[in-house]
């Protein structure tokens, strides 16, 4: 049995450090946490990948190279190779508008909120039946469109509460493959 542990993003450098890649930050911070920071990824299913074994159960760190928009390519593509099963064997991790800066929710299912890159996702394994953390970015201030503002880096006073919301993302997704979702599910919507 594989787990696919999914964070959305845009890559190239150009993108690294802004808001709507909070999921690949929070994939790197997982990577940090099991002492894989050394690992180099391979590209694979049109992602960057990084494979581990822990608790017993092949995980797969993965950060579609997509772009957002078309990440659903990407993740169909990782769980065709694997027969993996959304329902059970998928985490996906992205930034959410509706929450304020910091907060994090998980759940099992849902609709999209329109975010894209869940929007594609769904679309592609045709069901919106997986588990997903959002990480909150906050809405912007009235005379900031929604591109520019998921599009610019956290200021230097989100930077620390982002920061903190990613490792604690992080902790909820060790939880989740060492316990289960729900699981981490209650302990950390509880926090927040």
């Amino acid at each position: 049995m594989a787990k696919w542990i999914v964070g959305l993003g845009n890559p190239g450098s150009s993108y690294a450090k802004t808001r709507h890649n909070v999921g690949f930050m929070c994939v790197d911070a997982i990577r940090d946490t099991l002492g894989l920071d050394r690992e180099k990824p391979k590209e694979k299913w049109q992602a960057s990948v990084v494979e581990t074994m822990l608790y017993g159960q092949k995980v797969y760190l993965m950060c579609p190279l997509t772009y957002m928009n078309n990440s659903g390519e990407a993740v169909r593509e990782a769980l065709s190779y694997g027969n993996g099963d959304a329902n059970h064997d998928l985490i996906v991790i992205y930034d959410d508008l509706d929450l304020p800066t910091g907060k994090i929710r998980l759940r099992t299912s849902g609709g999209s909120g329109g975010h894209n890159g869940i929007k594609s996702i769904t679309a592609h394994l045709g069901t919106d039946e997986y588990a997903r953390i959002r990480i909150g970015i906050g809405r912007p201030p009235f005379d900031v469109t929604v591109v520019d503002h998921v599009l610019t880096a956290f200021t230097k006073q989100e930077r620390p509460i982002i920061d903190d919301a990613v490792n604690q993302a992080s902790d909820a997704i060790v939880l989740a493959l060492r316990e289960s979702f729900t699981i981490a599910m209650n302990r950390f919507n509880l926090k927040n």
